[in-house]
């Protein structure tokens, strides 16, 4: 094996590890409030951006059609989210944060981000700017692979 071979082995070891780690230390505050990471990503969405058609949704947290609409049923009937059905066209639904998950993102989301802050800051302002770029460009090229 070639000395490329093992240190690109490497680094997708140190960055799939660093990435468990770092993903199960930052549901800790979404886990107390009973939201598992997709259910959180959905409210987190919803509570930024306002209303969303559901297929959107599912695009921009990486989750297929199935499980999103597992995952919107779910908190549904926890009252978190309500459908919004299109009038201009019926093969639209929109999802919308109702106003007890407003309460809750309320609720979560400034700790989440100072507990995200914490995880990240190990690392220098200048250490963080660089990671984001060094990610950043790994990942559009890899996308840029398929």
């Amino acid at each position: 094996m070639s000395k490329d071979t093992e240190r690109a082995l490497k680094l997708f070891i140190v960055l799939s590890r660093a990435s468990k780690v770092i993903l199960e230390e930052a549901h800790i505050p979404s886990n107390k409030y009973g939201l598992n990471p997709t259910e959180f990503a959905v409210l987190e969405l919803l509570y930024h951006k306002g209303r969303q058609p559901i297929q959107k949704i599912g695009q921009k947290i990486l989750l297929g059609s199935g499980s999103m609409t597992y995952v919107v049923d779910k908190l549904e009937k926890r009252g978190l989210l309500e459908r919004v059905f299109c009038a201009e066209d019926k093969r639209i639904t929109y999802m919308s944060i109702t106003p007890e998950g407003v309460d809750l993102m309320t609720s979560i989301f400034p700790e989440h981000a100072e507990n995200i802050e914490s995880i990240m800051g190990s690392l220098t302002v200048e250490e963080q700017e660089i990671a984001i770029s060094l990610i950043r460009k790994l990942g559009l090229s890899v996308k840029n692979l398929s």
